[in-house]
């Protein structure tokens, strides 16, 4: 059927194709495809068949004892997650028309939100909005940005350095709805008794020979940055992506380090544990990820209120 029309292809193409090939794509085979659907795997392929029947256009092909998407497929699956995100928009819209409060938000967020801010969100929601189930996962910005991207979730709480040459909201967020909405200030943290506790704010310059206790790849390459910007680097002794570990550590006078706020909040402070913000005000910038118009969902929108008033807004 290489004759058919873009219209008539196009009416060929039905939601249940759509979330079948989205899928496939996500699961890897027909089988766990049908089990995430809550399809019988005989009633998966039965739908691919139906399609490539219409159109004369096959979607996935047998690769050994697998099977794999072909072109089509791909382009198909990449249409997958936009095509969901409008159908459940305008079944927000029409379920908020007839009075109904229902719905479901898969959140993903960083690891320092999830003591923290992620809590007092489910919290609050389940206290506004009874009638929508949340699920959340917990992920590094990267792969946050990507799972909103594959329709694994529908808001990502992320995070962003000043200046980070890998920020994740840039080329791997295109296409996507980015609302910066928060600045979080960073904060040094210091063994008490340390000479730069006698200050306010402290300059990196004055802990250019102290050992220093560094976090996450990307949490560390923003120290370089901010040392390199103070005239030197820094001799990192430790490394550990537990802030819990790291104020420990510090506490027994092992070095210093930089913690966002929402890390030295995930916990109580131990004794021995100074901080002090810096003297350039240093900060990272928080995020709220979803698809493009992904708001008018009632339930995502009514996430979004509650994350903005629970961290207002710059």
């Amino acid at each position: 059927m290489s004759d058919m029309s873009i219209e008539h292809l196009a009416s060929a193409i039905d939601l249940h194709t759509i979330r079948v090939v989205g899928q496939v794509a996500e699961q890897g085979s027909l089988t766990a495809a049908a089990e995430a659907l809550g399809y019988s795997q005989p009633a998966v392929s039965q739908q691919l068949r139906r399609f490539e029947e219409r159109t004369g256009i096959a979607l996935v092909e047998r690769v050994g004892r697998g099977i794999r998407l072909t072109q089509s497929g791909r382009v198909l699956a990449r249409h997958a997650g936009a095509v969901t995100t409008v159908l459940e928009a305008a079944a927000g819209e029409l379920a908020e028309i007839r009075g109904l409060r229902a719905g479901r938000v898969r959140l993903v967020a960083f690891p320092s939100a999830s003591a923290t801010l992620v809590p007092r969100l489910i919290a609050a929601l389940a206290a506004e909005h009874p009638g929508v189930t949340v699920t959340y996962v917990e992920a590094e910005p990267p792969e946050a940005v990507a799972a909103v991207r594959a329709d694994r979730a529908d808001v990502a709480i992320t995070f962003s350095y000043p200046g980070d040459r890998d920020d994740p909201h840039r080329a791997s967020a295109r296409g996507l709805d980015v609302l910066p909405f928060c600045d979080e200030p960073m904060q040094l943290v210091l063994p008490e008794g340390h000479p730069a506790t006698a200050s306010d704010v402290v300059d990196l310059a004055t802990l250019a020979d102290d050992d220093w206790i560094a976090g996450c790849p990307r949490c560390r390459g923003h120290l370089l940055e901010l040392t390199d910007a103070a005239g030197f680097h820094p001799r990192i002794a430790f490394e550990t992506d537990n802030f819990v570990a790291v104020e420990g550590m510090v506490a027994q006078g092992l070095g210093v380090a930089l913690l966002p706020s929402l890390a030295l909040d995930s916990s109580p402070r131990p004794p021995g544990v100074v901080t002090r913000p810096t003297a350039r005000a240093d900060v990272r910038s928080l995020h709220l990820v979803t698809a493009r118009g992904a708001d008018r969902v009632p339930a995502v929108g009514a996430t979004l209120s509650v994350v903005r008033r629970l961290l207002p807004v710059n």
